[in-house]
C-alpha cells in the first residue's frame, strides 16, 4: 500500500499511518479508497493485531476530505446509475467493514479532519483529538452542493441526535477540539502530540470493539420521527431548512431525507439510503456547478493558475498601505497574519493610530479564542507601523493605495509614494470603480501600476480582483498574484474598464432592485425575491450596506467622465433624493432604505412617498419570473464583460462572482448558469426581458453567435487552452 503504513507494536496494537505521497494534505483519493478495504482486512485477519490506531503522517492535518475531482470523475463517467451507486458505495462499504471488524479501532486525530476525513474517524470506535487551535472538525460538504456521503449523515446523527446533527451538516459547521468533545463528536481531547499514546491507552484499557448503534439497546438521542419529541426536529427542521435554502439546493432536501429515512432502519440499510441520496445529489446541475466552481476552479486559482509562467517567483516581505480606514486597516491585518511587515500611512497620526487599533481589535479576537499565543500576538501587532511619514515606504516591495475614491487624492498619494520606491516595486490601487489606466497617468512607472481590489470586510472576504491597466506589465501582475496568494486570498485577473468586473456586475443587481422599486414593487417584495434567488441579501438591503452616498458619488464621477454618453440608472432620482435631500446614506449612518435604530431593522416608512407601491401581492409565477429577472440581469452583464475582454476565463468569472458579491452559489456562477441553461434558451429569455424592461437585458452578439453554434463558455475556453 502506498497511502497507509502499518506498524504493530509489542502490545499488538497496529499503528495505521495515513500519508498520501506527494501531497501536502491527506485527501480521500480513489487510490486511498481502494486501500481502505486492505487496511481493514489486515486488522481483521492478522492474529497478531489486537487493536488499531489510525493517525496521520502529515503535519498539515489528519484529512481534508474527499478529492472531489477524483471522486466526481469516478461517479460521473457516463455509466449507468448502478455504476455510479457502486462507485459511491465503495467508501461507505469500507468504513462499515472497519467498524464491524471485531477489533477495537481508535482514531488519533492530530490535525484538521473535514468531510470524508471526519467520516473516517466516525467509523472508529474511539476518537482522540489533539488540543490545538489549528484543528477543525466538521462536515462542510453542503458548501459545495453536496452532503456527507461516507456515513456522516447516519453516524453523526446517532451520536448527537437529529437536531444537532442537522444543524452541523446543513450549515457545514466546523468545531474546535473542545467544542467537538462537548457536542459528543469525539471522546477525548489531549495535549497536541500525545494523540497516539492516548488512543493506544484506550485500547490497552479494554476498549470496546462495537459502535453504540450496533448495540441492541441503542436509542437515538432525542428520538426519531415517531418519537413525540423527535418528530418536532423534522417538522420544524423542514421549515428552517426551507428558510435557509429557499429550495435552491437539492443537497439540503436530500440531506434531510437521508437522515429521516436512515434513522428508522439498521445501520447497513441506512448507509445504502445515504449513498442513494448522495448519488442523486451529485448528479444535479447545482452540485456539479458548485463542485467545479467552489472546489476545483477555486483550488486552481488559489495555486496560481493564471500567473505568468515565465516570471520568477517573488515573496513580498514589506508592504505599505496608504489610507488607514476600515479597508486599509483590514489589508494591514491580513498582511500581518501572513508575516508581512506593514507600514500603515494616513494624513494624520490620529487616523493612522485608529487604523492600527482596528488591527489590534482583530488580533485580540484571535488571542481570546486561543488561536494566537501572547508572544505571537505581540509580534504580529508590532509588525504594523502606523505613521504619516512617507519615508517609511523605502524598501517596500508593494504599495497598496486605499484612500478615497477621488482621482486627485489618488494621484497625489501615488506621486508621493512612488518617489520612495525602488525599481521593480509595484504600486497597487484598491479602487473599486475608477479605471486603472486613468489612475496610472499619475505614475512615472505605469508598467508597475496595477489594480488590487479588496472587498470589505477584508478579514472575511476571500477574493481579490487584480486589474490590468493598459500599460501594466507581466512582472507586476506576477508580483501582485504572489502577494495575494501569500495572504491566502483567491485572485482573479481582469482587464481595465469602468467598474472592472465585480463592481460593474454587482451594480446591476442593486440597480435592478431600484428599477423594480420605480415600477411600483413593494420594497419588502423586492428584497424577499432577491433573497429567494440565493443572493445573500435583497438588492435594497445590499444597497444600504455598500452606502447610498457612495452610489451617488460614483454616479456623478461616471456622468462627468462619460458626458453625453451617460445614461442614468432606473431609480437614480430616488437614491439622489434620499442622499442629498434627506441625509439617508445607508447602514453606515443608520438610515437608508431601512431604519437601523431598532433590531431587527425596519423598512423606512417614508420610502413609499418617493416610490409609491402599486404591486404589493405576489403569485408563485410572478416570484419565479422576478427571481429569474434578477439573475438574468447580472448574467447578461457578465456576458458583456466577456465580449469586451474584461474577463476571459470562466473559472475567474464564476468564482469571482460568487466570492465577490455573493452571486447565487447554487448556480455555480453566472457562466455556469448560462452554459447549463444553454445559450439558445438564455438568449430567448433575455430578449423577452429586453422587450419588457429595456435594452439593458439585450444579450451581446457573442451570446447570439454561441447560441447559433451551440457553444458553451467552458467549451470555448477548454478549446482555446488546448490550442495554446
Amino acid at each position: 500500500m502506498e497511502n497507509f503504513k502499518i506498524d504493530v507494536d509489542a502490545d499488538g496494537i497496529a499503528l495505521v499511518t495515513f500519508d498520501v505521497p506527494g501531497r501536502s494534505m491527506n485527501t480521500l483519493t480513489s487510490g486511498v479508497m481502494a486501500e481502505i478495504p486492505q487496511v481493514v482486512e489486515r486488522i481483521k485477519t492478522d492474529d497478531a493485531i489486537k487493536g488499531a490506531v489510525l493517525t496521520s503522517g502529515k503535519t498539515s492535518g489528519f484529512c481534508a476530505g474527499a478529492d472531489l475531482g477524483d471522486m466526481a470523475a469516478g461517479m460521473l463517467t457516463g455509466g449507468s446509475l448502478q455504476d455510479a451507486y457502486d462507485a459511491g458505495w465503495k467508501l461507505n462499504g469500507a468504513l462499515r467493514a472497519l467498524e464491524t471488524c471485531g477489533k477495537p479501532v481508535a482514531a488519533a486525530i492530530n490535525g484538521l479532519a473535514l468531510g470524508g476525513g471526519l467520516e473516517l474517524t466516525l467509523a472508529c470506535h474511539y476518537r482522540v483529538v489533539g488540543d490545538s487551535p489549528k484543528i477543525q472538525l466538521g462536515l462542510p460538504e453542503i458548501k459545495v452542493g453536496l452532503f456527507p456521503g461516507g456515513g456522516g449523515t447516519q453516524r453523526l446523527t446517532r451520536l448527537v441526535g437529529v437536531q444537532a446533527a442537522m444543524m452541523a451538516m446543513s450549515e457545514g459547521k466546523s468545531f474546535r477540539p473542545n467544542d467537538a468533545k462537548g457536542a459528543g463528536i469525539v471522546h477525548e481531547v489531549v495535549p497536541a502530540g500525545t494523540e497516539v499514546e492516548a488512543a493506544k491507552a484506550w485500547i490497552k484499557g479494554g476498549g470496546k470493539a462495537q459502535q453504540p448503534w450496533d448495540d441492541k439497546s441503542f436509542k437515538l438521542p432525542g428520538g426519531g420521527p415517531y418519537h413525540p419529541a423527535g418528530i418536532q426536529n423534522f417538522l420544524v427542521g423542514n421549515a428552517m431548512l426551507r428558510k435557509q435554502s429557499y429550495g435552491n439546493y437539492p443537497a439540503v432536501v436530500n440531506l434531510m431525507k437521508a437522515v429521516y429515512e436512515g434513522v428508522q432502519v439498521p445501520m447497513d440499510a441506512a448507509l445504502r439510503i445515504e449513498t442513494r441520496y448522495f448519488i442523486k445529489t451529485l448528479m444535479t446541475p447545482q452540485a456539479q456547478g458548485m463542485i467545479r466552481s467552489l472546489f476545483l476552479s477555486k483550488q486552481e486559482l488559489d495555486k496560481g493558475a493564471v500567473r505568468p509562467k515565465d516570471v520568477p517567483q517573488s515573496d513580498p516581505k514589506k508592504v505599505t498601505v496608504l489610507g488607514a480606514g476600515m479597508m486599509g486597516a483590514g489589508i494591514a491585518y491580513v498582511n500581518a497574519m501572513a508575516g508581512i511587515q506593514t507600514i500603515l500611512i494616513d494624513r494624520d497620526q490620529e487616523s493612522a493610530d485608529k487604523g492600527k487599533a482596528h488591527v489590534e481589535d482583530l488580533l485580540k479576537k484571535r488571542l481570546s479564542r486561543g488561536q494566537l499565543t501572547q508572544d505571537k500576538y505581540d509580534a504580529l501587532l508590532a509588525s504594523v507601523i502606523a505613521t504619516t511619514d512617507y519615508d517609511h515606504i523605502k524598501g517596500s516591495d508593494l504599495v497598496i493605495e486605499a484612500v478615497f475614491e477621488n482621482r486627485e487624492i489618488k494621484a497625489d498619494v501615488t506621486r508621493r509614494a512612488e518617489a520612495q520606491l525602488t525599481p521593480g516595486a509595484v504600486f497597487g490601487s484598491n479602487t473599486s470603480t475608477l479605471p486603472i489606466t486613468g489612475l496610472a497617468e499619475a505614475s512615472v512607472r505605469p508598467e508597475d501600476f496595477i489594480g488590487i481590489h479588496f472587498f470589505s470586510p477584508v478579514d472575511k472576504m476571500m477574493l481579490v480582483e487584480i486589474i490590468m491597466g493598459a500599460k501594466t506589465g507581466q512582472a507586476a501582475l506576477a508580483k501582485a498574484l504572489d502577494y495575494v496568494m501569500k495572504i491566502k486570498k483567491t485572485p482573479i485577473v481582469v482587464q481595465d474598464g469602468r467598474g472592472f468586473y465585480t463592481s460593474r456586475c454587482f451594480g446591476t443587481y442593486v440597480a435592478e432592485g431600484l428599477a423594480m422599486l420605480e415600477e411600483g414593487y413593494a420594497p419588502a417584495l423586492i428584497d424577499n425575491i432577491g433573497r429567494m434567488t440565493g443572493m445573500p441579501r435583497g438588492p435594497l438591503e445590499m444597497h444600504d450596506d455598500v452606502a447610498l452616498d457612495l452610489s451617488v458619488k460614483i454616479a456623478k464621477q461616471t456622468a462627468e467622465d462619460l458626458g453625453d454618453a451617460y445614461v442614468p440608472l432606473p431609480g437614480w432620482k430616488i437614491v439622489k433624493t434620499m442622499v442629498e435631500d434627506l441625509g439617508r446614506y445607508g447602514r453606515k449612518n443608520g438610515k437608508g432604505f431601512y431604519d437601523y435604530d431598532t433590531k431587527p431593522k425596519t423598512l423606512w416608512k417614508g420610502l413609499s412617498d418617493l416610490a409609491p407601491v402599486t404591486i404589493n401581492d405576489s403569485t408563485p409565477e410572478m416570484v419565479e419570473d422576478q427571481k429569474r429577472r434578477l439573475i438574468f440581469r447580472q448574467a447578461v452583464e457578465v456576458a458583456r464583460c466577456w465580449e469586451e475582454g474584461v474577463i476571459d476565463d470562466p473559472r475567474e468569472a464564476d468564482v469571482g462572482a460568487i466570492l465577490a458579491w455573493g452571486f447565487a452559489p447554487w448556480t455555480g456562477g453566472p457562466i455556469t448558469y448560462i452554459d447549463q441553461m444553454g445559450a439558445k434558451a438564455f438568449v430567448e429569455q433575455a430578449d423577452a426581458y429586453a422587450a419588457k424592461y429595456g435594452e439593458r437585458f439585450s444579450p451581446p452578439q457573442l451570446l447570439r453567435d454561441m447560441a447559433a453554434k451551440g457553444e458553451t463558455f467552458y467549451g470555448r475556453f477548454t478549446g482555446q487552452k488546448a490550442a495554446a
